[in-house]
């Protein structure tokens, strides 16, 4: 097995020049070898910061996880099978899935959730009328949250 020559120098500095221009990968081949360098983007992933938002005294009192227990226990729930980011249409620019008042059979498509690359339909478990859509456009989700709310 041969070894194959490297220049710890030229990583470096294809390392910063991953840095300057806030690239993500940058590869040089010449003849038989071959350098690449990867940066990992843990801002890419990361969810934005949450927001601070002030709420009166009365409404502090209704606790989130009090309020998501509720959403989650609804009997037309839409719960969330799988960590990763909601898309509501099926490509920029074209009109969701489904909006607030329309009526979807059991099986339809409201939802696309993009995780690891690859876009999984959420569709409804049962016929109904959407009530509420609980997710915005491109934001990410997680395992078990609730996504929509559909009534009988």
């Amino acid at each position: 097995m041969t070894r194959i020559p490297f220049d710890p120098d030229a990583i470096r500095a294809l390392a910063a020049v991953l840095t300057e221009t806030g690239l993500s990968e940058i590869e040089i081949a010449e003849k038989d070898s071959r350098i690449r360098v990867v940066r990992a983007s843990a801002a890419a992933s990361a969810p934005p910061p949450p927001t601070v938002v002030a709420v009166p005294a009365s409404a502090a009192q209704t606790a989130p996880a009090a309020m998501e227990n509720e959403l989650a226990a609804h009997p037309g729930a839409v719960i969330s099978p799988m960590v990763g980011v909601a898309y509501l249409s099926p490509e920029p620019g074209s009109p969701p899935f489904v909006t607030v008042g329309q009526t979807v059979a059991a099986g339809e498509t409201l939802l696309l959730i993009e995780a690891m690359k690859t876009f999984n339909q959420i569709k409804a478990p049962k016929a109904g009328t959407v009530a509420r859509v609980l997710v915005t456009n491109s934001a990410p989700v997680e395992y078990g949250e609730v996504l929509m709310i559909l009534e009988s």
